[in-house]
């Protein structure tokens, strides 16, 4: 940091890249550096600029999602791989040719996000003192308002999120445990064991099954049993991988009294690293299922919910009360007959899981549920 004329000044390293809308200039910059010289402009966000109202696109800042990234930045794997972009003008910004350097003022409002907005906003809550948090930064210079406008939309409409189903997917290939990793191997299991009432019906990610019988996706059926397990599943996640990289030997919490009755699936998957008794009790309670409705289950038609999403979630949300009425304790692995014994109290016909009575989304599924815990008095 250097002072000149009363005023801070901060000089980086850079890379100067040339392209067709002009050149570009790549450095590294501290989180606690690039929060303050973007600040003004992150406030702004909240609100609108005039990139959005010139390009049409709105992209506020979203509370939740700057929360999602504040609780990230903090984890033993954190990374921001992807450059940060900026757009600066010549008054507070110079590039010397020379040494490749850029000077930038060193004051709250001389850069403008044109891309990390969450990102910068998520930093604040960076907490490891001492640590640097370096982000790769993206700065163009003296841009007109069109060109800024061209950026900003190319990033928000040509580029597409990752599917949920793939970033299940990728759990696979952690070597540390997590209950994403737990919830997605469960997936695999139940999706390849011809016993399984699960068999070839999840939308697993690169596997070539019958894609007629499929009519769960991997996200829908991972979530639905991760509800059970975690509250920050991230955060337990961390654990994990601390204790992976630095041969630690501490366990998540179990749910406290308040949390219990809905993190039914805490303790075993907690205190079995082996993922056997959560796959069995999967397995138990879904062929009970099967076995009071064959047709419904088995068949996949379009009229029929039962084996789609509709089914599924309100299943998995009468799961936790059949869970609760059925088991002594945390560690029960309860069995297909007791869930079987429970199902006959269920006056529901197997042939009238149809669209019409339970219309596909959130409504059907409530009043699936809702007929569910009622007609088994629970």
């Amino acid at each position: 940091m250097i002072i000149k004329d009363n005023e801070q000044y901060l000089t980086l390293p850079c890379l100067e890249a040339k392209q067709p809308i002009g050149n570009m200039y790549v450095a590294i910059i501290n989180a606690d550096v690039l929060e303050h010289i973007c600040l003004v402009d992150v406030r702004r966000l909240k609100e609108e600029r005039e990139v959005e109202e010139y390009t049409g696109i709105q992209r506020k800042l979203s509370v939740s999602r700057e929360k999602e990234i504040g609780k990230y930045v903090n984890l033993v794997d954190a990374t921001f791989p992807n450059s940060i972009i900026l757009a600066m003008s010549s008054e507070n910004v110079s590039f010397n040719s020379n040494d490749k350097t850029l000077t930038i003022l060193y004051k709250d409002d001389v850069a403008k996000v044109l891309d990390g907005q969450h990102r910068i906003a998520g930093l604040a809550n960076y907490e490891k003192s001492g640590n640097n948090f370096q982000c790769i930064v993206t700065i163009y210079i003296d841009m007109e308002l069109e060109d800024q406008g061209i950026v900003f939309a190319t990033i928000n409409t040509e580029q597409k999120p990752v599917s949920k189903s793939l970033a299940a997917d990728l759990y696979e290939f952690a070597k540390s445990r997590s209950p994403q990793k737990t919830c997605h191997t469960i997936a695999r299991v139940l999706d390849q064991e011809k016993e399984s009432p699960f068999h070839q019906k999840i939308k697993i990610l690169g596997n070539a099954n019958d894609t007629e019988k499929e009519t769960i996706t991997q996200d829908t059926f991972v979530k639905n049993i991760m509800q059970y397990i975690s509250k920050d599943p991230q955060a337990d996640r961390n654990i994990y991988k601390h204790n992976k990289l630095f041969f630690g030997t501490k366990k998540p919490n179990y749910a406290n009294e308040k949390d219990s009755k809905r993190l039914i699936l805490r303790k075993i998957f907690i205190d079995d690293e082996t993922d056997r008794k959560l796959t069995q009790l999967m397995i138990n309670y879904f062929q009970a299922v099967q076995n009071k409705w064959q047709y419904s289950w088995n068949t996949v038609i379009n009229n029929n919910v039962l084996n789609k999403s509709t089914g599924y979630i309100a299943l998995m949300k009468f799961f936790r009360d059949a869970c609760l009425h059925l088991r002594k304790n945390e560690e029960d692995v309860i069995s297909k007959e007791a869930f079987i014994e429970l199902f006959k109290r269920i006056d529901i016909d197997d042939d009238s899981f149809t669209t019409e009575k339970y219309v596909p989304g959130a409504k059907g599924l409530s009043v699936l549920y809702n007929e569910l815990k009622e007609k088994a008095k629970l």
